[in-house]
């Protein structure tokens, strides 16, 4: 039977790439972002290539309770999705009170609430069928604390924490929760956050082949990159005390 994958922040980046990736593996897919013309653009090549349905939604994830009317535009569309790919997300980096908090309650919103009412949206449905992937796209930093982008690390660690602990109360309900926990990327991420772009990169590719990789292997969470998974270690072989320092010192050298 086939397949429906629901993406959040399809129209660029690890989302586009997980658009094309699941619609390669045969799946109908609906792209979710803000952009309709990107997303218009994405369907368009996604449908002459895969010959799969796209459908589009636009969605500004940042206003409170969106997730509610993407599901009731799916059920009015007659859809059922068997995969959800939270991958929408924003980062803001500098010294906390110079970010607008207008902005930072929008990056909790679009970082942690989103996920948590989308899943409360289409988790229902998957446990009554007994199967269902719930992707959320985490972050290194979702390991340590990050003094200069404070909330965008915090609102990592909650994904990472919020799937793990969901990977095991569903386990035996059929439902696979996965989080992948990229490094830096190919994207406009690090533009968009006002920091600078890291020198050595991983593509989206490399992050999405990584992260169907852990699903097939049976895990709850994979770091992306051999280099990444050792820094991610790092939290374990020193104090946090001397991770935050470090961190610290990465971070104000990319405001620079």
């Amino acid at each position: 039977m086939k397949q429906t994958a629901l993406i959040t922040g399809a129209s660029s980046g690890i989302g586009k790439e997980f658009s094309y990736q699941l619609a390669e593996k045969g799946m109908d897919v609906v792209l979710v972002a803000r952009t309709k013309t990107a997303l218009d653009k994405l369907a368009e090549d996604i449908t002459k290539k895969y010959k799969v349905k796209a459908t589009v939604i636009t969605a500004d994830l940042s206003v409170e309770y969106a997730a509610k009317d993407i599901s009731e535009t799916i059920k009015e569309k007659g859809l059922v999705i068997d995969y959800l790919v939270n991958n929408a997300g924003f980062a803001t980096s500098g010294e906390f009170l110079n970010n607008e908090k207008e902005i930072d309650h929008k990056q909790v919103t679009v970082n942690v609430q989103s996920i948590v009412d989308l899943t409360h949206e289409f988790l229902p449905s998957m446990v009554k069928r007994g199967a269902g992937t719930i992707i959320n796209v985490a972050s290194l930093v979702a390991f340590q604390p990050v003094p200069y982008m404070a909330v965008y690390s915090a609102t990592k660690a909650f994904v990472l924490s919020f799937t793990e602990s969901l990977a095991e109360e569903y386990r035996s309900k059929g439902i696979t929760f996965f989080a992948i926990c990229p490094g830096a990327t190919n994207t406009n991420f690090f533009e968009a956050a006002g920091d600078k772009t890291p020198s050595v990169t991983r593509t989206p590719k490399q992050v999405v082949q990584t992260a169907l990789r852990g699903i097939e292997n049976g895990k709850s969470f994979a770091v992306d990159g051999k280099k990444n998974y050792f820094l991610a270690q790092s939290s374990r072989l020193l104090s946090r005390k001397r991770v935050v320092k470090l961190s610290a010192k990465v971070s104000l050298k990319n405001l620079k």
